[in-house]
């Protein structure tokens, strides 16, 4: 198909891209993306198994 092909699919995807934006109620996507990130970091923090210290003089503790 080579450059004009790519280009003329691009710009097609672009055009209608637009219309669907202007003509229909989209999500905002930044929005729902920053939901999933806060849910998932809870999620992480609440359901995380507790690290296990073994009692070893040899490990080294983050605290």
């Amino acid at each position: 198909m080579g450059i004009i092909g790519s280009s003329f699919t691009f710009m097609l995807g672009t055009l209608f891209g637009v219309y669907v934006a202007q003509n229909y109620k989209l999500p905002n996507i930044r929005k729902l993306a920053n939901t999933g990130l806060v849910m998932a970091k809870h999620f992480e923090e609440n359901y995380r198994k507790p690290k296990n210290h073994t009692g070893n003089d040899d490990a080294v503790d983050d605290n």
